[in-house]
């Protein structure tokens, strides 16, 4: 790969002709529509948050460097940025009138409002910036490796770039755009940022069965997404119809790895409505994201409800009670032991060599409480946990 420095554009002239498309978060051109800023490698527009745009904008005014600038040469006297377009983007929204920023009093100051000599000093401020020539194989290489901005790329960020084509371009249009309707909806079982990528990542990993790279590489230069959209909504519709509960804890379970296990299963909605509403009334239940497959999987598996066990207290009372009375009658202090015909049927076990059991089994509706405690010695407790 070829670089070349030059120091000899302005803010004002990179800026010249920008155009921000607000319902993508894109900013799209400058330098007169030679540059493409936001190519579609790149991640989406995150530094509209009100302090890193500013920040940028006040390092001008302070006349602070804000980091080297590459771009690609595509074509003659036509680029695109490699890296800088959150920066070049900051800049362009700010001169486009689309943020303030606070004055030393305070006052919010959109660009038009700032003192001639500051608007100038924000136009006429030179950027460092490279240009650089090479095949695409080059380019994405050294785009997965710089790491200037502050905000390093995630894992999808890269792959976008690696394979970016027409693909990832229709992709990131229908899961990367926070304008997009569905969202809201989605929200409710995706987690993360649809600007970082996360809901188009959660897509991928669904169709994909986890196998994001291969599925991306296959389909880099497929001019529809109808599978990827069909297979999401699939997922998502038989959620919504199983569930007609929306809990929190639903939020960025691997929903594509339980449809394919249970879709084919038949279930009651309004069956499915009170188990859900039983098991999340339930103070044993410690994990209250497992009870969604928990049901799914026919309320078999209980190790997904991490049922809270007997705490010390309860214990010792138990253990106490149990000791005087097995003493009282000659029988071992363990229930099981003082069934059996060994030498352990009149044992003595020391607290530490038992644990709490339900008597009757959380599954079957028995509570974690003292009336339902009874202590066991560890061999038969294991045993019993065995079952």
């Amino acid at each position: 790969m070829i670089t070349r420095l030059n120091i000899d554009l302005t803010v004002e002239k990179v800026c010249e002709g920008f155009v921000y498309n607000e319902y993508e978060g894109k900013g799209l051109f400058g330098l007169a529509g030679k540059l493409v800023i936001q190519p579609e490698y790149q991640r989406n527009y995150i530094y509209a948050d009100g302090k890193k745009d500013v920040a940028v904008i006040q390092s001008l005014l302070k006349g602070y460097p804000i980091g080297l600038i590459y771009f690609t040469k595509v074509a003659e006297d036509k680029f695109e940025i490699l890296d800088g377009q959150q920066r070049i983007t900051s800049i362009g929204r700010f001169l486009t009138m689309k943020f303030p920023i606070s004055d030393d009093r305070g006052i919010q100051r959109y660009f038009r409002g700032l003192a001639e000599d500051l608007q100038r000093k924000i136009l006429d401020t030179k950027l460092t910036i490279y240009e650089c020539s090479g095949t695409e194989s080059e380019i994405k290489e050294w785009f997965r490796t710089i790491n200037i901005a502050g905000v390093p790329l995630n894992d999808q960020e890269l792959l976008n770039a690696i394979f970016s084509g027409p693909f990832v371009t229709l992709a990131k249009a229908e899961f990367s755009n926070s304008q997009n309707a569905n969202i809201q909806k989605w929200s409710a079982y995706i987690g993360g940022d649809v600007k970082r990528q996360d809901f188009l990542r959660t897509a991928l990993m669904w169709v994909s069965k986890g196998n994001i790279d291969d599925y991306m590489g296959r389909h880099r230069y497929d001019t529809d997404i109808n599978e990827l959209k069909t297979y999401f909504n699939s997922v998502i519709d038989w959620v919504s119809s199983v569930f007609l509960d929306v809990k929190p804890q639903m939020r960025g379970l691997n929903w594509g790895e339980l449809y394919e296990r249970f879709h084919a299963n038949a279930y009651d909605p309004n069956d499915v409505h009170e188990k859900v509403s039983k098991l999340f009334a339930d103070f044993s239940v410690g994990n209250p994201k497992g009870i969604f497959e928990y049901i799914l999987g026919g309320c078999v598996d209980t190790k997904l409800l991490e049922i809270r066990v007997f705490d010390d207290r309860t214990k010792q009372v138990v253990y106490e009670r149990q000791t005087a009375e097995a003493k009282e009658k000659g029988i071992s202090n363990c229930p099981l032991c003082a069934l059996g015909r060994d030498s352990n049927q009149r044992r003595i076990y020391k607290l530490k060599e038992m644990d709490a059991d339900h008597v009757t089994a959380w599954s079957r509706g028995g509570a974690t409480d003292i009336g339902n405690c009874t202590m066991l010695c560890a061999t038969h407790n294991r045993a019993k946990g065995n079952k």
